[in-house]
């Protein structure tokens, strides 16, 4: 576990980071540097739309599958790093980048 807390510490490091989300594959959070109910919020919101964009990139091609998914808006940007057990969400203020 040490090796995962290094990476995450790193990538919590880098500026702009506001914070780090693990999520299991039923979309639970399992490791989290934000509040409990951003947390949740973020955990349930992006399960769902990585599990809709993994369904659409296999529709259109069923020999691919979703690596990473970026999501800017104006106040945030979010990186979705699927696995197959777990997700990594980082959010990121687009701003200080």
């Amino acid at each position: 576990m040490s090796e995962v807390e290094e990476l995450l510490k790193r990538i919590q490091g880098h500026k702009g980071v506001m914070g780090i989300i693990i999520v299991n594959n039923e979309g639970i959070p399992i490791r989290t540097t934000l509040d409990n109910s951003t947390t949740v919020q973020y955990a349930g919101l992006i399960h769902t739309l990585t599990a809709k964009a993994r369904s659409t990139v296999r529709d259109i091609d069923p020999q691919n599958d979703l690596t990473f998914l970026r999501i800017r808006s104006k106040k945030h940007e979010i990186m979705i790093a699927p696995d197959k057990e777990y997700l990594m969400i980082v959010i990121q203020n687009p701003s200080s980048q």
